[in-house]
């Protein structure tokens, strides 16, 4: 037996190709005393993983030439030597885009626990980094008050339809979503239940916000950037707050990225904008996943995960999220067989 693993061969230029990665084999990892084996069950794919295969400062280092990319993902121990971990286990983690990984006191991992009802796929997007990151920096970074206008870019995807749905159930007075395309626009309000929600590929965003939002937006989450962003500017009502999570309208530019013109209008409207990584919040996780979870088992929070089969695949997974091809939150599967009890 092998592991798999998927290396970075070359740094792209907008969009993922073929000659970007190779599918590489090498010898499953020997487990050592104080580490635990894990074979790899399901991949997350998000935005992030496309900004550490450019050689540019982040806030975690360039993927290097030949090696695994990196990415978070879940799977069962098979083999420990550290009381930390029982084989059987679920667990969360960096995995990278491999088959099999080893936990050890630099890569710890999270043990999911059993018995919630919840299956692998929906812990990964709803209790995972998607909703950790909704959770957050709705509540958190941007300081969300009852009676807030809300609007999310990104509205369809992962994250911001969890946004949208966590300020709706806290008292938002109105949730708008911005989207790509009549089919997601209406995904967003007939199965996440925002109010309104936009269509970006039509021209006149910036008056369409100004129409559904008269008296300005209260709190922006921003998963896209670019003219979107700006447009949200313009329409900042008094005090608002910009949270700013992702730029993903940026990270595949073949040219110089879009800078902002409105920025001026965060000094008129005495408004904040803020950015923040996930990371940050990761000791608070169970804080979350507690609430989230609730929402879940009581039907106030719909999910939708997209499911790619093939590690070979996690290529063109990571493309469909800048293409527009997924619905919700996208994994690749690496083993079916693996579920959560």
């Amino acid at each position: 037996m092998t592991n798999r693993q998927v290396t970075l061969a070359e740094r792209p230029i907008g969009m993922i190709t073929p000659a970007t990665t190779n599918l590489i084999e090498t010898e499953i990892p020997v487990c050592k005393d104080g580490e635990a084996l894990i074979k790899v069950a399901m991949l997350s794919i998000d935005p992030t993983i496309r900004t550490w295969m450019n050689d540019a400062p982040g806030y975690l280092p360039p993927i290097e030439i030949g090696a695994v990319i990196r990415s978070s993902g879940t799977g069962v121990v098979i083999e420990s030597k550290t009381p930390r971990y029982n084989v059987g286990d679920i667990v969360f983690g960096s995995t990278n885009w491999q088959e099999y990984v080893i936990a050890d006191e630099e890569n710890k991992f999270q043990v999911i626990p059993s018995g919630m009802g919840i299956d692998l796929a929906t812990t990964m997007n709803v209790l995972g980094v998607t909703g950790l990151t909704a959770y957050f920096g709705l509540l958190e970074v941007g300081e969300f008050k009852k009676g807030d206008v809300v609007v999310v870019s990104g509205a369809a995807g992962a994250t911001g339809s969890v946004v949208g749905q966590i300020a709706k159930a806290r008292g938002a007075s109105k949730v708008v979503g911005i989207a790509g395309g009549p089919e997601k626009c209406a995904e967003v309000v007939e199965k996440y239940g925002f109010d309104v929600c936009l269509d970006y590929r039509e021209p006149g965003l910036r008056k369409k916000l100004h129409e559904v939002c008269p008296k300005g937006i209260d709190l922006f989450f921003d998963n896209v950037g670019g003219i979107i962003l700006d447009d949200a500017l313009a329409n900042i009502a008094m005090h608002g707050r910009f949270v700013i999570c992702g730029a993903i309208s940026q990270y595949n530019a073949m040219e110089k990225p879009q800078g902002l013109l409105n920025h001026t209008m965060l000094i008129m409207r005495r408004g904040t904008m803020k950015g923040f990584i996930i990371l940050d919040f990761l000791p608070r996780s169970g804080e979350a996943q507690l609430a989230l979870a609730g929402m879940v088992l009581d039907g106030s929070l719909s999910h939708q995960e997209h499911l790619v089969q093939g590690l070979e695949n996690a290529p063109d997974a990571l493309n469909l999220l800048f293409s527009g091809g997924n619905h919700g939150k996208t994994l690749v599967v690496v083993d079916e067989t693996i579920k959560l009890a």
